[in-house]
This record gives C-alpha cells, structure tokens and sequence, in this order.
C-alpha cells in the first residue's frame, strides 16, 4: 500500500541559492529505511535525499522498495537537484530513476553514504515508531507520515543558516 496523503515540500532550493552551500557541485545521498504500520507484514519504506553540504533532507517519500518509490523520491526533489552528484547504495531503483551520468553507485565503506546513514540512525532514535523493535507503531499510514514529516521538518528548520 502506497500512501495517496499528498506529502509537503521538503525543502525548496534556499540551501543552492543562500550563502549556506559551499562552493561547487550539489551533492546529495539517498538512502531508504524499513518501517511498518500496523504489523511487521505492513512495510513502509521510508526514501530520503540529503544535501551533504548543508545536512538539510531535500526530498523524502514514504511507500513500497521499489521503482515507485524510487520515483516519488525523484518528483520530491527541489528542481536544482534534479542534475546533482548523488550518491547511493547499490539498489537497483535508484539507476531506473536518476541520471546515468551524476549516479554514483558505493557500498557503505565507500564512506559516500555516511550523513544519510547517520540521519537514518538519528531518525530511528528520535522517532519511536521508527524502532525496529518496539512498543510504540504506528496503526494508521496517515499517523505514521505525519510523525517522520513533522521530524523532518522540525530538523530542516533546526539547521544553521
């Protein structure tokens, strides 16, 4: 089940345009997480796209692991970094979707991928729900966007300017 709530903007392009971006290329990482609403059978992955310069999560999706999703974490991005240097792990998805001249492919040890890997981390201890193993789920999708969306918004806001 794909959630159908439409999700906010992320972020626009302030961070590309303001004095908060560090001279040259736009460089983002993508990565995905598991979660689940209502029982572990339920997945919901959660897609995020991070600025490495400025930490700020620029697009996000919450649905299924696979073409759609990768997507519709494509159509949340800002438009000036549609043509940015993106990093990834070796999904699949990720190559069907992003431009086969600014996709850099990396495993883990690369050290490519450490910010978004690292916020994933920050996600699941800041967000209960996100708890692999845990009392606390969500048992409506409509909660459980809610809850990563307003995290997401609240520490975009809470970065440095």
């Amino acid at each position: 089940m794909v959630a159908e709530l439409r999700q906010p903007e992320v972020s626009s392009c302030r961070a590309a345009s303001s004095g908060r971006r560090k001279k040259g290329a736009l460089i983002i990482e993508c990565d995905e997480l598991w979660s689940f609403v209502g029982s572990k059978q339920n997945k919901q992955w959660v897609w995020l796209a991070q600025d490495r310069n400025t930490r700020e999560i620029v697009g996000c999706h919450i649905g299924a692991r696979d073409e759609t999703g990768a997507v519709a974490l494509w159509q949340s991005l800002p438009e000036c970094y549609l043509d940015a240097k993106t990093y990834t792990d070796y999904w699949k998805a990720y190559r069907a979707v992003f431009y086969a001249n600014t996709l850099y492919q990396v495993g883990k040890k690369s050290g490519q991928t450490n910010h978004i890997e690292r916020f994933n981390n920050t996600l699941r201890q800041r967000v209960s729900r996100l708890g692999r193993r845990s009392l606390s789920f969500s048992k409506k999708l409509d909660n459980h966007i809610g809850a990563i969306w307003m995290f997401i918004h609240h520490y975009n806001t809470s970065l440095p300017l």
